[in-house]
């Protein structure tokens, strides 16, 4: 079974957009699209950035809320702000990532009572009106302080030995990150690899719907 792509990026704002900008490029010629993770409050000047990525087929995803034990009711009220936000500078979200890849019990109750489709966290990518999830654990470069060679190779043999097992890879950055010498190349060596392995590549939003339960 081949395996499907998903890279996402967050840490999206005018001190990282021309590093956003330069990874987008990138990706083109290899025709893999962005998941943009937006914190609407934190674009600022690169509202237009995203979107023109948005029109060019990128896919826009709500993200924030990484408390773990945020209740349903305040996670609504957190919902409807980040919502209007969006609304107002021209974006639309139904998909979700928590911030710190994990999302509370009364996140899930919030995003399901606002419409939202899709929950995307550390584990998997959850269809929030049936329940079920498609399993696949993000590759992340994580430790801002200890980057190098090794943690480099990590995300990129992790990223391959995802994609020979089929399913879905999912690789994310954090545009923050991606001033450190090597961290832009471990993240299109991952991509590569995974291509090589014939992933196909697509976005949180075109993800077709899961078909097997939950167990993460």
């Amino acid at each position: 079974m081949h395996s499907q792509l998903v890279v996402s990026l967050s840490g999206i704002g005018p001190q990282t957009l021309d590093r956003c900008a330069d990874l987008a490029a990138a990706l083109e010629p290899r025709r893999v699209p962005l998941s943009l993770l937006v914190v609407p409050r934190e674009l600022g000047g690169a509202q237009e950035w995203v979107r023109a990525r948005a029109a060019a087929g990128d896919a826009v995803v709500l993200h924030g809320l990484g408390q773990r034990r945020l209740p349903a009711h305040e996670a609504g009220l957190l919902l409807t702000g980040a919502r209007a936000q969006m609304e107002a500078v021209g974006l639309h979200a139904d998909t979700f990532a928590p911030r710190r890849c994990v999302a509370s019990p009364g996140t899930l109750i919030a995003l399901a009572k606002h419409r939202f489709t899709r929950c995307a966290d550390a584990h998997a990518v959850r269809d929030l009106g049936t329940g079920l999830a498609t399993l696949g654990r993000l590759h992340a470069l994580t430790e801002r302080s200890s980057f190098g060679e090794l943690r480099a190779l990590a995300l990129v043999y992790s990223a391959a030995r995802s994609a020979r097992r089929g399913g879905l890879t999912r690789i994310t950055v954090d545009a923050r990150d991606l001033h450190r010498p090597g961290a832009r190349q471990a993240v299109l060596d991952a991509v590569d690899i995974a291509l090589a392995h014939d992933a196909a590549p697509t976005t949180y939003v075109r993800l077709p719907s899961p078909r097997q339960a939950s167990a993460a």
